[in-house]
């Protein structure tokens, strides 16, 4: 198994995408599978928040796109929230899943395109190998976790990715700053 970050990633990528195939095609699976997808999904954004993004944005010179990354993750953050609330069963359901669907796919194509070959291109084999250890472990800490279940000072590395300046906010504040910048 590879320890390069990008590889990683990308592996992860790969099995959200079998997830969402699996919950459209497969109504019957979705109260169980859908706690999946959600804890996975945020312990992926985590540490790519924690370790990767940084790395991206100051070694690899992908400022601008760590920064639209970022907020595309504050929107599947949103998403998966709502998502993980609805009834697996009912229309409601069915609408926020292709929401989430679209926007983590159009996410994952993007950072496929742009923060990732930037990863592979500016950094050497082993700082992209540290990174992919320190990724592992900063997902496996998150694994069980839901979006709603994030920290202050996450929600402040979140801000710092995007270039968002929030001084000394509390956690609501945040969250309020944060969804402003979800949504646009």
């Amino acid at each position: 198994m590879s320890e390069d970050v990008t590889d990683l990633i990308m592996q992860d990528h790969r099995e959200v995408e079998s997830l969402f195939e699996k919950l459209q095609r497969e109504p019957e699976v979705r109260a169980g599978l859908t706690p999946v997808l959600v804890t996975l999904l945020a312990a992926h954004s985590r540490a790519e928040e924690a370790e990767v993004y940084p790395a991206a944005r100051d070694e690899a010179g992908e400022k601008d796109d760590v920064a639209h990354s970022q907020e595309e993750h504050l929107l599947a953050d949103r998403l998966l929230a709502e998502l993980s609330e609805c009834d697996p069963f009912s229309a409601a359901y069915e609408n926020k899943l292709t929401e989430v669907v679209d926007a983590v796919t159009h996410h994952v194509q993007e950072e496929e395109e742009t923060v990732l070959p930037g990863l592979r291109d500016r950094l050497d084999d082993a700082r992209r190998a540290e990174l992919g250890k320190a990724f592992l472990k900063s997902r496996q800490e998150h694994l069980g976790d839901m979006p709603q279940d994030i920290t202050r000072e996450e929600m402040r590395r979140q801000a710092a990715n995007a270039d968002i300046p929030v001084g000394d906010k509390d956690k609501q504040a945040l969250r309020e700053e944060l969804d402003q910048h979800a949504d646009s």
